[in-house]
């Protein structure tokens, strides 16, 4: 019976000339540059500078490369140093297998090295970096497909993979396409971790525990479908202790950074731009405005108490206009009252009683006039 189902490339390689152009590198280089690109957007909205997490990168990613080929290489060493393999192959990474534990893992060393030549925080680098991370896992499956690997258990559903290849074990047919559940996991985890972000403020590592937590719910049930060879402790597959594990450490690590340091960095980068863009830039140079406002009152008052002292020494050398002279006030004393003391010498009767001459012409007129009524 025909069915529908998900078909597998032909090939996972494509030769341009003597160069070729693997699918499963492809995925891995778009993640890495999804999460970069997601990442620094994230930063700078927190008030980080723009490039930090590119050059934090640098460390980060080759670590997360080298841990998580260790960490495949050490779970799985029987398919690389066991009877009639080569040893060789651990080295070619662009055949897959990267374990994400191990790539986390040993990332979050390179990613605490940039940070600390940066001198920045690494849970608020993590933070901001931890929803760009889980979209390129989401990517990088993709890379899976096209080297017909990871897949689940043998289904008829519509949406199953059809597996062609024969090599290394594999049997042609149709299974549970686990890199697309585990892919479209990691979305959901991403925007997960967004609204919780958002909505709960989340700071100091505590997005990335979310990440982390979230993702080990999602690995553990993707894992047990899966029937590629894997070791098993207690009749469970390694990788679910590991999720188990992982996850439990995740939560506690939310649960006491809550109550030791709750709320959200104010500063992640030194000489970083402040959250929220242009809205806090304009409120900095207010801030700078009040700021030389009063600096310039406070000068301003500083000149005029400067001034008032120098009036107050200038009046007290001046003497003083209203005050009354010494000798006029003895004589106002003297006398009794405000007129200017006169002499005391006794005034001469003579002088006393003489006419003045204009007194003389008019008593002279007087007579004239009189004479001249009676004739």
């Amino acid at each position: 019976m025909d069915i529908a189902y998900i078909p597998s490339p032909s090939h996972g390689v494509v030769h341009l000339g003597p160069i070729p152009l693997r699918g499963y590198a492809f995925c891995i280089i778009i993640g890495v540059f999804v999460a970069v690109w997601l990442g620094n957007k994230r930063w700078i909205a927190r008030g980080g500078r723009p490039g930090t997490v590119a050059d934090i990168a640098v460390w980060a990613v080759p670590f997360g490369l080298v841990g998580g080929r260790l960490y495949h290489v050490i779970t799985d060493y029987e398919l690389y140093f066991s009877d009639g393999r080569d040893w060789v192959d651990a080295f070619k990474v662009w055949q897959g297998g990267l374990g994400i534990w191990g790539a986390i893992a040993l990332g979050a060393v390179g990613a605490w090295i940039g940070c600390r030549r940066r001198g920045i925080p690494l849970p608020a680098w993590a933070d901001a970096l931890a929803p760009g991370i889980v979209f390129a896992q989401a990517i990088g499956r993709w890379g899976n497909w096209f080297n017909q690997e990871l897949y689940g258990k043998a289904t008829d559903v519509p949406w199953a993979l059809h597996i062609t290849s024969a090599t290394d074990g594999r049997v042609p047919g149709y299974y549970h396409p686990t890199f697309l559940y585990e892919s479209l996991w990691c979305v959901g985890v991403g925007l997960l971790v967004i609204w919780a972000d958002r909505r709960f403020t989340l700071g100091h590592g505590r997005a990335f525990a979310l990440y982390v937590a979230a993702y080990c719910v999602g690995r553990g049930w993707i894992e047990y479908m899966r029937v590629d060879d894997a070791h098993h402790i207690l009749g469970l597959r390694l990788n679910d202790w590991t999720a188990m594990v992982v996850f439990l450490l995740a939560v506690i690590y939310i649960v006491v950074s809550a109550r030791l340091r709750p709320g959200r960095e104010e500063v992640v980068e030194p000489d970083g731009d402040t959250p929220d863009g242009d809205a806090v830039a304009l409120d900095k140079k207010a801030d700078d405005k009040a700021d030389d406002k009063a600096d310039s009152k406070a000068d301003s008052k500083a000149d005029a108490e400067a001034a008032e002292t120098t009036d107050t020494k200038s009046d007290a050398k001046k003497p003083d206009a209203k005050k009354p002279d010494a000798k006029k006030l003895d004589a106002k004393t003297d006398t009794g009252s405000d007129e200017p003391a006169q002499s005391k010498e006794p005034v001469k009767p003579s002088e006393s009683v003489k006419p003045s001459e204009s007194e003389e012409s008019v008593g002279s007129a007087k007579g004239e006039a009189e004479s001249a009524k009676k004739v």
